[in-house]
């Protein structure tokens, strides 16, 4: 996931573009660029951008659906200000948009991540699993356990977010999350070689 506004040198695009083009490299699965802030127009420009040099990672764009298919983004991702699954999933398949776009939605309870899944939700993130700061407004950490019974309880894959880090990422995996998103995690890699050190590390532990 993106901040631009964590990185050092200011708020343009060409900071978190070189962040994006090093997880490529390093073999991340998706982007999901995550600009609330941006203009529709700065917003499409830095996700074609991204497009333009992905490698083989997935771009995921947050909140904007318009803007994910304009760019030709692999999908979108819903939070709780967001458009409803239900009526994006509808919308998708209504308007033929490709078949392999993916719908994600962001959840904090079993509740959440079993109406995700009947709305026709791709994929899930839920947390915070653990403690960070861009996440205490949503609440008390769930917990490895409860990460573990969402994934239990849905068919889709559960993605753990929320203070992952490389110490307590295995238990993530071993709770059954398929994947992991991070912010400070990867954009804290100091170069290229750091950040495919820590892909590489990730990757072993599943």
């Amino acid at each position: 996931m993106t901040d631009r506004k964590s990185l050092g040198g200011g708020e343009g695009g060409e900071g978190v573009l070189g962040k994006i083009r090093a997880a490529t490299a390093a073999g991340v699965d998706w982007v999901q660029i995550r600009e609330k802030d941006l203009s529709g127009r700065e917003l499409l420009e830095l996700v074609q951008e991204a497009i333009a040099g992905r490698g083989v990672a997935r771009v995921i764009v947050n909140d904007r659906l318009d803007v994910a298919l304009a760019a030709g983004a692999a999908g979108v991702h819903l939070g709780g200000e967001s458009l409803g699954a239900r009526d994006v999933v509808r919308w998708c398949r209504s308007r033929n948009a490709p078949a392999e776009f993916l719908v994600g939605v962001s959840c904090h309870s079993l509740e959440d991540a079993r109406e995700a899944e009947r709305a026709g939700a791709s994929y899930i993130f839920f947390g915070p699993v653990f403690d960070t700061p861009s996440k205490r407004g949503m609440g008390e950490p769930q917990s490895v356990a409860q990460l573990g019974e969402i994934c239990r309880s849905v068919k889709i894959p559960v993605v753990a977010i929320g203070g992952v880090s490389e110490r307590n990422a295995g238990e993530c995996i071993c709770a059954g999350a398929a994947g992991i998103a991070a912010i400070r995690m990867f954009q804290e890699a100091r170069d290229a070689g750091a950040m495919k050190d820590l892909i590489e590390r990730l990757r072993a532990l599943s």
